[in-house]
């Protein structure tokens, strides 16, 4: 059984992520230990792999696997592997995001890309140019992760300011699970800090190819979300998040029973979808690696004049 949000509550232990989240843990042993002292290189990229793996294992814990008990699946997380991403806060607004009437809304979706145009036409150009750029897949996976991470940390300590409990309380796990990951580094001594942290930044880059265009603008909330037929390394890497639809209509279903869900009930869901499809990730790397996707600015929202310029020769930036 499973409540709206997905949160597990029944008896069953789910057994494939329960063993994959041992196996991810064995292999950065290995990879920040055996690997860093071999070829740091090599180390670093493997990393980042595993990394990404690890915020995926995240998100199905997020949703209540892979035991039936919430503080048991979040403590086999509780390492700040990530980095980046306090885990309480990314749990937090990705349970928010899935209220899909609110997808892609500028404001009220914690996830959306898109910004309300007004304020669009506010922001100094070079700022334009820049989210432009994140607005393609090389732009989202070399830039994004900063813009997510600027992002997160200017309006959490907005937050704290405000004296909200739950943020800071976030940000204290947060601290405390990448102190277990400097221990971690330095018992083993053979992958360095700065290492770990491009491995990291890494790993969030590669989740951006699964966040690039899980959801669109669209008149209609059950017509936001995509269907990426991939079945490769990369599926495997975002745990059958590809088929994201599928995801937001069941979230408490786990990862490796998505792909059978979809193939039984395929039409059903592109019909709900409105046919927001891509065959794999090479088709959406051919179409937008240099391409934007999306303008910046909300097309569905209300469009402003563009501000004028008070010397149009010489505009101000």
């Amino acid at each position: 059984m499973t409540t709206a949000t997905g949160v597990n509550r029944g008896v069953a232990v789910d057994w494939p992520t329960l063993v994959l989240t041992v196996t991810v843990y064995g292999l950065l042993l290995c990879a920040t230990s055996f690997l860093a002292a071999w070829f740091l290189p090599a180390a670093i990229v493997v990393t980042g792999l595993l990394i990404a793996q690890y915020s995926s294992l995240q998100h199905e814990v997020l949703h209540g696997h892979p035991t039936p008990w919430r503080w048991l699946n979040e403590a086999m997380i509780y390492p700040g592997v990530t980095l980046y991403v306090p885990f309480q806060r990314f749990r937090d607004t990705h349970l928010a995001h899935h209220q899909d009437e609110r997808l892609t809304d500028p404001f009220d979706d914690p996830e959306s890309n898109f910004l309300d145009p007004e304020v669009w036409h506010r922001l100094p150009r070079p700022t334009q140019a820049f989210l432009r750029f994140n607005n393609c897949l090389a732009g989202r996976m070399l830039a994004g992760p900063l813009v997510s991470i600027w992002r997160t940390v200017r309006g959490d300590i907005a937050l704290i300011r405000r004296g909200d409990r739950a943020v800071t309380r976030a940000w204290v796990h947060h601290l405390v699970g990448v102190a277990l990951v400097v221990v971690w580094l330095k018992a083993t001594g053979d992958m360095p800090l700065w290492a770990f942290a491009l491995a990291a930044y890494l790993g969030y880059g590669l989740l951006k190819v699964r966040t690039f265009l899980e959801h669109r603008a669209h008149d209609r909330a059950s017509g936001r979300t995509v269907v990426v037929e991939d079945r490769g390394p990369l599926a495997l890497l975002f745990l059958n998040n590809n088929l994201h639809v599928v995801h937001h209509i069941h979230p408490g279903v786990a990862w490796y029973r998505l792909p059978a869900l979809y193939r039984a009930n395929r039409d059903h869901y592109l019909r709900r979808n409105d046919h927001y499809i891509f065959r794999s990730y090479a088709e959406i790397f051919r179409l937008y690696f240099f391409k934007p996707k999306d303008p910046v600015p909300h097309p569905l929202w209300p469009t402003v004049a563009a501000p004028v310029t008070p010397d149009p020769v010489r505009p101000k930036t």
